[in-house]
């Protein structure tokens, strides 16, 4: 008589490891407290390319926002649209809405035959703080020229136009340029786009790692002088107030370290290169742009570069009853 056959035990379930949450970067002191903390990702590339320092997750995709725009701005040349000097910062920019902006901005629709009510962006006020008080004092309203992203917006109307290319629909993916835009990413960061969404001024937002951001910074650096990447670099280089605002660490950065090629985005995302091709990028898990300038700092500080640009960067002070009574700092 044969063996009841006896079931085998079913293997035990294994429940999935939690995810890793990304490493503190900034902490928030008053008054000797600790009061808050600031997680993110942080990628330092040396010049050969490779990379030197990995925080957190350096290779999953993020939404770079503005930090795209100088590749948005090199798809603009590559469309074949003549723009340099200050017209060609504007159209990388995510400027703060100061006069001269909005001064540029009207300018280049002029000169294209176009008015602000072709751009495509969203009303809005100055970026700047000093300069929304004073424009509503004015009696000002919202409007699309004010708007951060209008000179990127009118810079590919003005390219839609000199192609012949639809105007009605330049904001949608599948637009030619668009299409420019998608490969000029690509090839900059060497790797594939694998999530597209809408940026809040309503451009295509085409996503990359931190890794590839970086890289793509470094790409944008090293290219020869004539090509579009090149050429967009350095007109933001030379006019960085155009590309930032009076008030904005971009523009101090730009200034104050020549050669470097340097744009923040929403939710707390900064893209850096230097002119050596060492270059850096990261993102503040919580979005809080308070922690940009600390952790700027520090991380130009592990690059080498000079300590009174490194730290001007970096101070954020806390305060409390109009002094500083804390600081928000880098912790890595």
């Amino acid at each position: 008589m044969s063996e009841p056959v006896v079931p085998a035990a079913a293997p035990p379930v294994i429940p999935p490891l939690p995810p890793v949450a990304p490493p503190v970067l900034a902490e928030v002191v008053r008054s000797g407290f600790v009061e808050g903390r600031h997680r993110g990702s942080l990628v330092l590339l040396a010049a050969d390319g490779t990379v030197d320092l990995a925080l957190g997750d350096v290779t999953s995709p993020v939404f770079p926002r503005s930090s795209n725009k100088p590749m948005q701005a090199a798809g603009v040349l590559r469309a074949g649209l003549e723009l340099s000097g200050e017209r060609l910062a504007l159209a990388a920019a995510s400027h703060s809405g100061e006069p001269f902006h909005r001064e540029l901005v009207a300018a280049m629709l002029r000169e294209h035959g176009l008015t602000e009510a072709d751009l495509q962006c969203p009303p809005d006020l100055p970026l700047d703080g000093e300069e929304r008080e004073t424009y509503l004092a004015s009696g000002a309203v919202r409007s699309r020229i004010a708007m951060n992203c209008s000179g990127k917006h009118t810079a590919m109307l003005a390219a839609s136009l000199h192609r012949g290319w639809p105007l009605k629909t330049y904001l949608d993916p599948s637009h030619p340029l668009q299409q420019l835009i998608h490969g000029v990413v690509e090839e900059a960061s060497g790797e594939r786009v694998t999530a597209t969404a809408t940026d809040g001024c309503g451009a295509p937002l085409l996503s990359l790692s931190l890794t590839g951001l970086a890289r793509a910074y470094r790409t944008f650096v090293l290219s020869p002088p004539t090509t579009p990447e090149r050429r967009v670099a350095d007109a933001m280089r030379a006019h960085p107030e155009y590309v930032a605002g009076t008030h904005r660490h971009d523009t101090w950065l730009m200034r104050d370290l020549p050669g470097a090629l340097s744009k923040m985005g929403a939710e707390a995302v900064q893209a850096l290169a230097l002119p050596d091709g060492r270059a850096l990028a990261f993102k503040i898990e919580d979005g809080a742009p308070r922690a940009l300038r600390p952790v700027l700092g520090r991380a130009l500080g592990l690059m080498g570069v000079d300590g009174a640009v490194a730290e001007r960067i970096g101070a954020v002070p806390v305060l409390g009853g109009g002094r500083e009574v804390g600081e928000i700092r880098a912790v890595f």
